[in-house]
């Protein structure tokens, strides 16, 4: 019986060799996919595997770690911390504000960037329209802070918001022009109790009423009001003048109409009979008004609507409107994102099926609603969910457009955190609590994100 040699025909190479590497065969041993070396590759992701331990596994182990101490950090309060979590009324109203942030305001900036990235589609002029839209990307978040700050000035002349409500309501509904107005002591009106004014003594036919007003600015009259005129008396009916008792540089006298003085134009004036109204006038440009005969014997009043304060626009920064109002801004910098992304999903979408849903009658709310969005469930997902990790860690735009009286009602958990864990009272045991707290909100929804790329992955 012959035996093979060692490297004869029947030799078969060691078990632990591949056949067609070696030297001289030109081919490096086996290693990864990409030919490098286990031990190359790790060298490389080394430092990158080192600095994340120090910025991000470091600080979450100390930050659970903080959070069981107390105050001073020298005494394990155990859960005493997040115990605060619950019953500081402060913690609890940023968690409700978290809470409405997560659900409003992804979901408003992702519709909003399906509509633009849908419509922009259509239009000749979509690329300039999606430019102007993600630009306040390129905005920083303290800067859109400052400039929402001002678009929510409750002042009209400053807040373009509260501008273009004023101007909306006072083209529907018209202001008073006295709000300040007012008589004085020695003139024939007193106060009504409900705002308005009547005389103190009822009217005759013959005898012309003075009602004489003080405390409205001049440079706020009527731009067409005239010096004011004294009534004459006509007939059987009411005459009288409503006029603004002063005179610049003073030297007029009271319950006499001055010639610099000037006429109420537009005040109304009721006659009132037993505690009915039985007549109507509205002054002139010169004051004067007249009653017909009916009003003889009644007591002349001045409604409380010439004296009501002007419509001065909505309190966006308000306890009740804050955290509405922020949250409009950060949807005015993120719908342009979402914008984007969703729109370079849609330039994916196979034309074909949307032309054939289109031929089998399809309208195009039905090919939106049936075809569209559904393809388009992968990239709204991305959007979404990014979104809402970042909403989870808001902080800019609550801490510079929340003034300081509806800052409580606008608190998020990194306000908080940062309010809890800084300053003269800083509680780093509550602020390490917090911290861990946002730290489990954000899990669940990086998990989510971690499953749906595997399983786009599988596809």
């Amino acid at each position: 019986m012959t035996t093979a040699t060692a490297g004869g025909a029947g030799s078969a190479p060691p078990a632990d060799k591949h056949p067609d590497t070696g030297p001289g065969t030109g081919r490096r041993p086996r290693g990864s996919v990409t030919g490098t070396r286990r031990a190359v590759a790790a060298a490389f992701l080394l430092p990158a595997l080192v600095l994340l331990g120090a910025l991000v596994v470091y600080p979450i182990v100390y930050s659970v770690y903080r959070s069981f101490l107390d105050q001073s950090g020298t005494g394990f309060a155990g859960l005493d911390n997040y115990e605060a979590l619950f019953t500081d009324a402060t913690i609890r109203t940023a968690v409700k504000n978290n809470a409405i942030w997560v659900v409003f305001a992804p979901t408003v900036a992702t519709v909003l960037g399906l509509i633009f990235a849908v419509l922009t589609e259509r239009i000749r002029w979509g690329t300039a329209f999606k430019l102007i839209v993600f630009m306040p990307m390129a905005i920083s978040m303290l800067a859109a802070g400052i400039i929402f700050r001002l678009v929510y000035e409750q002042a009209p002349e400053r807040g373009v918001a509260n501008a273009v409500a004023v101007g909306v309501h006072d083209t529907f509904a018209e202001s008073s022009g006295f709000p300040k107005a007012h008589p004085l002591p020695v003139h024939p009106l007193k106060a009504g109790g409900d705002g308005s004014f009547v005389t103190k003594e009822t009217v005759r036919a013959g005898q012309p009423a003075n009602l004489p007003l003080v405390g409205v600015v001049p440079a706020k009259m009527p731009g067409d009001a005239e010096p004011a005129k004294a009534a004459t008396a006509s007939g059987d009916g009411i005459t009288g003048t409503t006029w603004l008792d002063f005179t610049k540089g003073g030297g007029g006298k009271p319950n006499v109409v001055d010639p610099e003085e000037l006429g109420l134009k537009g005040l109304t004036v009721e006659a009132v009979k037993d505690g009915k109204v039985v007549a109507t006038a509205t002054a002139g440009p010169d004051g004067v008004f007249t009653l017909p005969a009916s009003a003889d014997g009644s007591l002349l009043r001045l409604p409380a609507d010439n004296f009501r304060e002007p419509y001065n626009g909505v309190d966006w920064l308000g306890p009740s409107l804050v955290t509405p109002g922020i949250i409009g801004s950060y949807v005015w910098m993120w719908a342009g994102f979402a914008m984007v992304l969703i729109a370079a999903g849609l330039a994916g979408l196979p034309r074909e099926l949307l032309e054939a849903a289109r031929v089998d009658g399809a309208n195009e709310w039905q090919v939106f609603r049936r075809i569209t969005v559904p393809m388009l469930a992968p990239v709204l997902a991305v959007v979404l969910v990014t979104l809402m990790i970042n909403v989870l860690k808001i902080f800019d735009l609550v801490f510079i457009i929340a003034p300081g009286s509806s800052q409580d009602d606008a608190n998020v958990l990194a306000l908080q955190l940062y309010r809890t864990s800084f300053g003269t009272d800083a509680d780093l045991g509550v602020g390490s609590a917090i911290a861990v707290l946002l730290l489990l909100l954000v899990i669940p929804v990086m998990l989510f994100n971690v499953r749906r790329i595997r399983k786009e992955g599988r596809r």
